[in-house]
């Protein structure tokens, strides 16, 4: 049971530093107003965890490919978009990969049940 504990503690403790090292959501932006402005809502995760349970009109392109699959949704690199993933650090690679591919408005949302919250607000 101690190693259990101890594993559970490092993944606690690896999440925290990918946040504060990769990413981590961006706290200031409105993602209702955003995404009732039309912002494209990208799942950076995996297939297999977006088949899991996603947002309501997410497309998924994994965080690794999006800079190459991006522009056969986004018609343009002012578009909208917001990227998010399971705690907000892949979501935050994403992020980076489309701003050093031109994208001007890319917010990271940060993890799933983050983007939910606010949804449900």
């Amino acid at each position: 049971m101690k190693t259990l504990a101890k594993l559970g503690l490092a993944v606690v403790i690896m999440s925290i530093l990918a946040n504060l090292l990769f990413g981590g959501a961006d706290k200031d932006a409105d993602i209702p107003a955003l995404i009732k402005d039309g912002a494209l809502v990208v799942d950076t995760r995996t297939a297999g965890e977006y088949a899991g349970g996603h947002i309501d009109g997410a497309i998924n392109i994994p965080y690794n490919a999006i800079a190459e699959k991006i522009g056969a949704h986004a018609n343009g690199n002012s578009r909208q978009i917001i990227v998010y993933c399971h705690s907000g650090a892949r979501s935050g690679a994403a992020k980076r990969s489309l701003i050093s591919a031109g994208y001007t408005d890319v917010v990271n949302g940060g993890s799933l049940h983050r983007m939910r919250k606010h949804i449900a607000e």
